[in-house]
């Protein structure tokens, strides 16, 4: 994004789109990992990366249903050209020789990095709607990092090697 936006000038229905934009971003990059490393079998960074595309395309239509009931087809000021990183990933982040952890570590930096966008973000807002919406989407983003976590502590030993063989992916 060439300017910031004006975070304290967001409507509600701006600040859904831009919790939108920021979903279908994150689910595009993760869904661009996942084909990066492709399905070597069992517990892998492509089915890791798979997963997370699909939680991010949930999340985003959660967000634009919400939206919808609001605000209806009213057109969208916001596009994702207004966009800058915010979720996903660096581009360059991933790597083939990644491990399973390294996969998850990994995710846990994008959605500590969305919490801190969010948390970062509420300063600005001087809409109690979009606060309350902006508060909310941190403390899911929470929820998420801790997810990961946890799937992290589950993990078998070899989950740090890079070519893993593990079959129990979906035991998580």
């Amino acid at each position: 994004m060439s300017t910031r936006l004006d975070l304290s000038q967001l409507s509600l229905m701006d600040a859904l789109d831009l919790a939108t934009l920021i979903e279908i971003e994150a689910h595009e990059r993760y869904v661009n990992f996942a084909a990066q490393f492709g399905r070597r079998g069992g517990l892998d960074p492509g089915a890791f990366f798979l997963s997370m595309a699909e939680n991010e395309a949930k999340h985003g239509k959660l967000l634009s249903a919400r939206r919808r009931a609001l605000f209806g087809t009213t057109p969208a000021r916001l596009t994702i050209s207004d966009l800058y990183d915010v979720e996903a990933p660096d581009s360059g982040a991933p790597r083939s020789s990644m491990s399973t952890l390294q996969a998850f570590e990994l995710g846990i930096e994008a959605e500590q990095k969305a919490h801190d966008f969010y948390a970062d973000a509420l300063p600005a807002i001087t809409d109690p709607e979009v606060r309350a919406l902006f508060i909310e989407l941190r403390d899911e983003e929470t929820e998420h990092v801790e997810m990961l976590r946890k799937a992290i502590a589950q993990l078998p030993a070899s989950a740090s090697d890079e070519d893993e063989d593990e079959d129990d992916y979906n035991a998580l």
